[in-house]
């Protein structure tokens, strides 16, 4: 009887002790897996009952500021995320939505890069909510303040969507780099993402994913395209800084027919016109935009200079953020070891026009801009710029991409604008009339 009791004990014991490592390992090593758990309504619930922090866009002259994610108390006494101008901001802003720690949907664009302040579960945030335990108040997120101008994000939205191709545009100040405006167009209404309805939340998604016109792309800084002849702008800065060409007068040569070296094929320029008089000053061809002048001129420079210069511009940096992650413009053209080396005289010579496998997004054309504006402002406005026509598909049979970078001043402010068009044509017909509304809306003159 007692060996029988002796072993039921052990028995219990033992019982006891992996309850209590069990116990241990819930409570210590899976508390975060466990509450990200899609399952686990305690944590989505809760979620729901803290105030999130409002999105501000608050950048630009005049001090203007704009609510552009809220939240709102809806029946339950829940909080449910609202975004007051869906379409204008939601390359910004994205969305917040159900379950944000594991599912398919989540958080995107700023709702997801400053999660921990707008969640208020940030460090940084610690002796805030410590105070909330006394006072008996919920947790409460902190607001973010963005550098976005409400003036240049508005227009750029209108003058995309007025326009109605797939586009996009980003502003700049040249002074700080701050980010002014980040349109993209087709968008979306990220309203849609804030149900508390997971099945029907799961129906807008996929509809909004198998949209072939992909509003949920932010073209402004995820998509790239061929940069074309605003390319030319990292071919003068390279025949500049490695000393190749003195200054802006200096002359360069410009046949009317290149042929591409070790090659058949003849680079010539729009309508195979000339460029000037055959030898012109290096300012003239880049107005005129010279393939055959800016083709020579990426030889006597070479792919390595040519691959340099770029990456000071921005391109190749894969791991850029403005905080949201941007994907990389490639300028693969001489790369260092590690890099697809492409060394090749003839495709450098394509690659200076902007024409061979160099590719940009609207973010680095604006980078380009802002990197070369300099001077004081204007008493008017005064738009500098380079356009570009980049040729797409298998012997260039695709829709050009209309391309437009440029910088402006005016009375004590920058301001440095990109846009890109898909198949737009002409970049000063397509792209440039964009910038100039961005321009104006920022500058305060119409």
């Amino acid at each position: 009887m007692n060996r029988a009791l002796q072993r039921l004990s052990l028995i219990c014991l033992a019982m006891f002790l992996v309850l209590m490592v069990n116990v241990n390992v819930l409570q210590v090593f899976r508390t975060s897996t466990l509450a990200a758990e899609q399952g686990n309504a305690r944590v989505f619930n809760q979620q729901l009952k803290n105030w999130r922090g409002e999105i501000i866009a608050a950048g630009g002259p005049g001090g203007q500021q704009l609510v552009i994610a809220e939240s709102r108390m809806v029946k339950g006494g829940f909080f449910q995320r609202y975004y007051p101008s869906p379409y204008v901001y939601a390359p910004v802003t994205g969305y917040d939505s159900i379950y944000a720690l594991s599912s398919p949907f989540g958080a995107t664009g700023i709702e997801h890069a400053e999660n921990t302040y707008l969640a208020g579960t940030s460090p940084k945030l610690a002796f805030y909510n410590l105070k909330g335990l006394f006072t008996g108040k919920p947790k409460q997120g902190a607001s973010v303040y963005l550098t976005i101008s409400p003036r240049a994000q508005l227009a750029a939205y209108q003058a995309l969507a007025a326009l109605g191709r797939p586009a996009a545009a980003v502003a700049i100040d040249p002074a700080t780099g701050a980010i002014l405006a980040v349109a993209s167009y087709p968008t979306f209404n990220p309203n849609d993402y804030t149900t508390f309805d997971s099945v029907k939340l799961a129906k807008i998604d996929k509809r909004y994913r198998n949209d072939r016109n992909q509003p949920l792309l932010n073209r402004a800084i995820n998509a790239t395209y061929p940069p074309g002849s605003s390319f030319k702008i990292v071919t003068s800065s390279t025949a500049f800084g490695t000393g190749k060409v003195g200054n802006p007068n200096s002359t360069i040569p410009a046949p009317q027919f290149y042929r591409l070296p070790g090659s058949t094929h003849m680079l010539t320029n729009d309508y195979n016109s000339p460029c000037g008089n055959g030898n012109p000053q290096i300012i003239f061809a880049f107005t005129v935009s010279c393939n055959t002048a800016f083709g020579k001129l990426g030889v006597t420079v070479g792919p390595s200079a040519l691959h340099r210069f770029a990456d000071a511009y921005g391109f190749n940096n894969p791991n850029l953020t403005i905080p949201l992650p941007v994907s990389a413009s490639r300028a693969v053209i001489g790369a260092p070891p590690g890099y697809p080396v492409i060394t090749d005289l003839a495709q450098t010579a394509l690659s200076a026009i902007g024409q061979f496998n160099d590719t940009v997004t609207p973010l680095q054309e604006a980078m380009m801009a802002a990197a070369v504006a300099a001077g004081p402002p204007a008493t008017g406005i005064d738009i500098r710029g380079k356009t570009g026509t980049a040729q797409n598909g298998p012997n260039n049979s695709g829709l050009d991409d209309a391309v437009f970078t440029c910088f402006a001043a005016g009375p004590g402010q920058q301001i440095a604008v990109a846009v890109i068009v898909q198949g737009g044509g002409f970049g000063a017909a397509a792209a440039a009339p964009i910038a100039v509304k961005i321009i104006q809306a920022y500058l305060g003159q119409h």
